[in-house]
């Protein structure tokens, strides 16, 4: 069930996801909150076409976090939010691919609940999803996964632990989100946990965007291989999955051809 609450002049918070990087993957609602925005406080990965589609009269405000390098402190994110929606302002939080996936989205929620402003969450098209049609795969497949993992490669307080046991069974499939600096880290676990070094990795970088790059490699080969690709934007880390070639194809002509 969507959350929300009507509007009472008392300010509003759009909890909105801006999908992967391509505008014309937002959905409808998001545009529509767009539209109606005072404030727009977005991350750092959101791209400038996106932007672009904020009302004219919006104030748009960089509050974007860096893993491992200078980041907005969240209480400060919370009370920005608060700030503006208490002066009656339609504020839209803007969070890259799905608020839901690895967006803080709760503590912000319970920042603005708090102190007794309306919300409703918009939600978008998370990376994986976009990253995975890029590369021509799908996140799951009979007689190879029955389910998919979605992990950040670090949290708060550093690289992020999961089960690995479990991740280096044959078949598992898994979407890393914030994955490149862990990558050593990643897959040191893995074939600690018996994982077979020639199981299929796969980077995207700028998923949907014209300049998405893909990395096909193999969980021993992972770091050198993201080492001499130099991935400086955004990237999407597929474990257990190989791109479909004629994707791959199909992205190198996009890019000659830009």
């Amino acid at each position: 069930m969507q959350l929300t609450h009507s509007y009472d002049g008392t300010g509003h918070v759009d909890f909105v996801g801006a999908g992967p990087g391509d505008p014309e993957l937002l959905t409808l609602k998001a545009l529509n909150a767009f539209e109606r925005a005072d404030v727009v406080l977005h991350d750092r990965l959101i791209s400038a076409e996106v932007l672009e589609l904020a009302g004219k009269s919006a104030v748009l405000v960089d509050v974007g976090k860096a893993g491992f390098g200078p980041s907005w402190k969240q209480e400060d994110i919370d009370a920005l939010l608060i700030e503006y929606a208490l002066k009656g302002q339609r504020v839209v939080r803007l969070k890259s691919g799905d608020p839901t996936v690895f967006g803080r989205l709760d503590e912000e929620i319970e920042a603005v609940e708090a102190a007794g402003i309306a919300w409703q969450i918009v939600p978008g098209i998370t990376a994986a999803s976009a990253a995975v049609a890029g590369i021509g795969q799908s996140l799951t497949r009979r007689g190879r996964n029955s389910s998919v993992r979605f992990l950040t490669g670090h949290d708060m307080k550093g690289f992020a632990d999961h089960d690995w046991t479990a991740l280096a069974r044959t078949g598992s499939v898994a979407a890393i989100y914030m994955g490149k600096k862990s990558a050593r880290f990643i897959q040191g676990r893995l074939i600690m946990h018996g994982a077979d070094r020639e199981t299929p990795v796969t980077l995207v970088e700028n998923a949907s965007r014209p300049d998405q790059r893909i990395l096909a490699t193999t969980l021993d080969q992972l770091p050198n291989d993201l080492t001499a690709a130099e991935m400086d934007g955004p990237t999407l880390t597929f474990y257990g999955l190989a791109p479909r070639q004629a994707a791959k194809a199909l992205t190198e002509f996009k890019k000659e051809h830009a």
